[in-house]
């Protein structure tokens, strides 16, 4: 399949034979992230055109799963878990202890290149932004906002996710 196989090449661009030969050869990782802290991060990036928070929200929400922005879609509809069998999920917020493990597990060095990670800082910065992030949201909002990602937060373990409430 090499002959085919490109950095820009989707795996459905592959018939179903070859697609289960690619993936069984593979090690396949997972990276997730609780759904609010990802839009915290695309309003952030200035990635919305909306002036505030809750407008961004409402945009996101206009545009549902026909948006064609990755950056807040359900992990669910872009990663498939329900039909590809991941080797390892990583989830932010414990990634400096989780890659180790990966890197460790390949045979790399894994102290010299996570030596920059600093997760519990990211996740108090996150939580602090959640708080204040979600108080400018009406309870709609925040409601469909819940419903929106419940897929997400019914197959990945985010306790702590203000979604989830």
């Amino acid at each position: 399949y090499l002959r085919r196989h490109s950095l820009e090449t989707r795996l459905s661009k592959f018939n179903l034979t070859e697609i289960e030969a690619m993936l069984g050869s593979y090690t396949k990782v997972l990276f997730v992230r609780d759904p609010f802290q990802r839009l915290i991060s695309t309003f952030m990036q200035g990635m919305g055109s909306s002036p505030s928070f809750s407008s961004f929200v409402e945009d996101v929400l206009d545009s549902g799963q026909h948006s064609t922005r990755m950056a807040w879609q359900p992990l669910v509809s872009l990663c498939q878990p329900c039909l590809i069998q991941y080797d390892y999920v990583v989830m932010f917020g414990f990634l400096k202890q989780e890659l180790g493990h990966l890197l460790s597990r390949a045979g790399l060095a894994a102290e010299s290149l996570l030596s920059e990670f600093t997760d519990s800082q990211v996740l108090w910065t996150y939580r602090w932004l959640s708080e204040q992030m979600f108080s400018e949201l009406s309870l709609q909002q925040k409601q469909q906002l819940s419903h929106f990602y419940r897929w997400d937060l019914a197959a990945f373990p985010f306790p702590n996710s203000f979604l989830s409430g």
